[in-house]
């Protein structure tokens, strides 16, 4: 069982170059399937049907698995039996079986003044300045940027100085290049200035307070205290800065294609949501200000 996970890791990590967190998803699903496989092999595994997968989802679904996550496990589950007929060479299709219908929610994004003022706000709160400095420059990234957080926490010493133009390694390793406003330059150089330690080229650009790398909890924890101080809503995430950047990027007339490759999305429909973003922007202005409405 662990040689076929680590077979299947491999994979995931080397070949599909999937993100550390979609690995880790994938083989915890892997194994959860594996447990209640008979002598796992390559062979039994290749061998499972769609009746397994119905017998593998009730059981997640006894433990409270909701829709969203009863889908991921599925398509984990299809992935895993699917590289397994590669592996013994069965030209069999991998069980074909629907998921639970899932509602994709709209993004809600903040105000411009929102997003300025929760960047703003990072640099207070009796903290010491360096760290202030270095939460409000991760934030101008996202925000400014449109960068994942995962992206902006890995950048290195050797991206500074930034220039007009930043290349981003995305999700499957994917490269694009995106501008950089002053305003984010002059967040990131202010930072660099600050920091108490070297920003080498081979090193983390954003450090924790102890000189490591800077984690994804600590910026969400800031950003939380941050939003608190302000009054904003709990959907004030760091990710909705992304959020915000399309959004705002789409109501001033950008075209989805532009917005596509600035996003790093791999395909058109994961852009397409902000349009909807947009017209439920328009449409609740439209309620609070139009006389008839």
């Amino acid at each position: 069982m662990t040689s076929l996970l680590r077979e299947w890791e491999d994979h995931l990590a080397l070949a599909r170059r999937r993100s550390p967190h979609t690995v880790r998803a994938y083989v915890a699903s892997a194994a959860r399937l594996l447990e209640a496989v008979s002598l796992p092999s390559w062979q039994t595994v290749a061998a499972l049907d769609v009746a397994a997968l119905r017998a593998q989802l009730a059981r997640r679904r006894a433990d409270g698995l909701g829709n969203n996550s009863a889908a991921r496990e599925l398509s984990a589950l299809k992935a895993f039996i699917a590289f397994a007929r590669e592996q013994t060479g069965s030209e069999a299709q991998p069980p074909r079986m629907r998921g639970p219908r899932v509602k994709k929610g709209i993004p809600r994004p903040l105000t411009p003044d929102e997003a300025v003022n929760l960047a703003a706000a990072m640099t207070e709160g009796g903290r010491a300045e360096w760290i202030g400095a270095r939460d409000r420059a991760v934030l101008l990234l996202l925000y400014g940027a449109g960068l994942r957080i995962a992206e902006a926490l890995s950048l290195t010493g050797a991206d500074l100085p930034l220039g007009d133009v930043l290349t981003v390694t995305g999700k499957g390793g994917k490269q694009r290049a995106v501008p950089v406003l002053p305003l984010v330059r002059d967040a990131v150089a202010d930072y660099a200035a600050k920091a108490p330690f070297p920003a080498e080229a081979k090193e983390p650009l954003f450090r924790g307070a102890r000189g490591g790398a800077l984690g994804q909890g600590a910026v969400q924890q800031a950003v939380a205290r941050a939003r608190s101080a302000l009054g904003l809503p709990p959907s004030a995430t760091p990710h909705a800065l992304r959020h915000s950047f399309a959004t705002h990027l789409l109501g001033a007339g950008a075209d989805l294609r532009s917005l596509q490759e600035l996003l790093g999305h791999a395909s058109l429909g994961s852009t397409q949501i902000y349009t909807k973003v947009d017209a439920a922007t328009l449409l609740d202005t439209y309620r609070h200000a139009h006389p008839r409405a």
